[in-house]
């Protein structure tokens, strides 16, 4: 019996959570950010979320005031932990995952652009007998500081901080710490300038 009542649970979420996702314009807005602050553990005042988010473990949630979301943005941490602060603001299509004992931790007035992909938490690949899809994750961490913008398409792999004031271009894949207040580009990123010396020579 309590099986058949945890799968009808589970149902109306799922049809709850795809109903509000499809809600257009303004009044869909709307009705996201109230749903949202329901399911999450905090959820800021302010936000505006566009239609196709979608978040799993939303009880392992925090975000700040203001937050947006331009559409289909995903926020995963099942088992794991997002937190972000105020006026954090996703594109299109972002994925943002920390389930299976991730940790990501995104600071104020962070932005990050369209098809970008942060992910906390890798395949165990260690033994080969075995399928790496049946031997778990290591679990692992991201931080973005303050006043980080990633560009279009940017990869985040997991253990790396993004220092305060940086910059990721479009394409990058980071794979280690960022200095705060750099710019940042390519595969692997790497230092292309600092932010004060773009702004003394214009």
């Amino acid at each position: 019996m309590a099986a058949i009542v945890n799968y009808l649970h589970q149902e109306i979420i799922e049809w709850s959570d795809a109903f509000v996702r499809a809600v257009p314009g303004r009044c869909g807005r709307l009705i996201r950010g109230v749903y949202w602050r329901g399911r999450m553990k905090y959820l800021g005042a302010d936000p505006s979320i566009g239609s196709g988010f979608r978040a799993l473990g939303p009880e392992n949630i925090s975000i700040g005031p203001n937050f947006f979301s331009t559409g289909d943005g995903f926020l995963s941490a099942e088992g794991g932990r997002i937190v972000a602060g105020r006026y954090f603001a996703i594109n299109n299509n972002v994925h943002i995952n920390a389930s299976l004992q991730g940790n990501i931790e995104i600071g104020h007035h962070v932005m990050i652009g369209p098809n970008s992909v942060l992910r906390a938490s890798d395949h165990v690949i260690g033994d080969t007998d075995v399928p790496m899809q049946l031997q778990g994750h290591t679990g692992g961490w991201i931080v973005l500081e303050d006043d980080v913008w990633l560009g279009a398409n940017v990869v985040v792999v997991s253990g790396v901080r993004i220092g305060k004031g940086s910059v990721v271009a479009a394409g990058a894949v980071v794979t280690k710490d960022v200095e705060a207040g750099s710019v940042v580009g390519g595969v692997p990123a790497r230092l292309i300038k600092m932010r004060d010396a773009a702004i003394a020579t214009g």
